[in-house]
């Protein structure tokens, strides 16, 4: 890209973003300049993603070290947000570790994609993202649901319940309200949305069906791996011996 060309799409994602933070401050969303702050961060990350994965494509045993920084990534980040939870940062590891592994595995096993480096360094990347989306969606939603429902959780234990007993229905709807999102988008993929992976695919070379089963691999993937991580993460968050107190 020339360095003309570079300029302008640095003062267009700078629009975007100065569009985002106005609209946000004239509805009264408080998010102050964190847009602002988040694309240059993602900025920053992808370009030094970009230079990795220069080395990575031409050294595939590097794809290894790669994966589990990604992974790494993500629980400390989903950790961050369920800090206030009992042993929150703990569910968000064993929740994004066990649901993005065990879709992945049973990606490559099941032989719906071809085991190269490209396809789990795009797979991987995307099921362990939705996966940290999935915990931190699951965990604060457990924690309204527990503020909330104070009172049935107390009775539940006054009536010898377990913690685990206690909080299941909560948990139950926690994952459940941190799935909708993502499987009304994979309801309506082809007809409201174009998913990145598809498009993706379809501008890396690859033709209309051989996209579409990419995408679709996506889909079920990322179905498993949030569902796997939100149900792993409500579980170990509903043996909390304490009782959320509201703020």
């Amino acid at each position: 890209m020339a360095p003309t060309e570079l300029v302008w799409f640095g003062l267009g994602l700078l629009m975007l973003v100065a569009g985002t933070v106005a609209v946000a401050r004239s509805a009264g969303v408080q998010l102050g300049w964190t847009p602002l702050w988040a694309l240059a961060r993602a900025s920053i990350q992808l370009s030094i993603v970009a230079l990795i994965l220069r080395g990575v494509l031409a050294n595939p045993w590097t794809v290894v070290a790669f994966i589990a920084l990604m992974l790494t990534t993500a629980t400390w980040t989903a950790s961050g947000r369920l800090k206030d939870l009992w042993h929150g940062r703990r569910a968000a590891f064993a929740g994004v570790t066990s649901g993005a592994s065990i879709a992945l595995v049973l990606v490559f096993a099941l032989q719906l994609v071809d085991l190269d480096v490209r396809y789990l360094i795009a797979l991987g990347g995307i099921v362990i993202g939705n996966a940290m989306t999935a915990a931190t969606l699951a965990g604060r939603n457990f924690l309204r649901g527990t503020r909330h429902r104070r009172d049935e959780i107390e009775a539940w234990l006054s009536l010898g319940a377990t913690p685990a007993q206690a909080h299941r229905e909560i948990g139950q709807e926690a994952v459940r309200e941190s799935l909708l999102p993502t499987l009304d988008q994979t309801r309506s993929t082809g007809l409201v949305t174009l998913p990145g992976a598809f498009v993706g695919a379809l501008f890396g070379g690859a033709s209309p069906a051989e996209a579409a089963q990419f995408q679709l691999v996506v889909l079920a993937g990322v179905a498993l791996a949030m569902t796997v991580c939100g149900v792993v993460a409500a579980r170990m968050l509903g043996r909390s011996p304490f009782i959320a107190v509201d703020e």
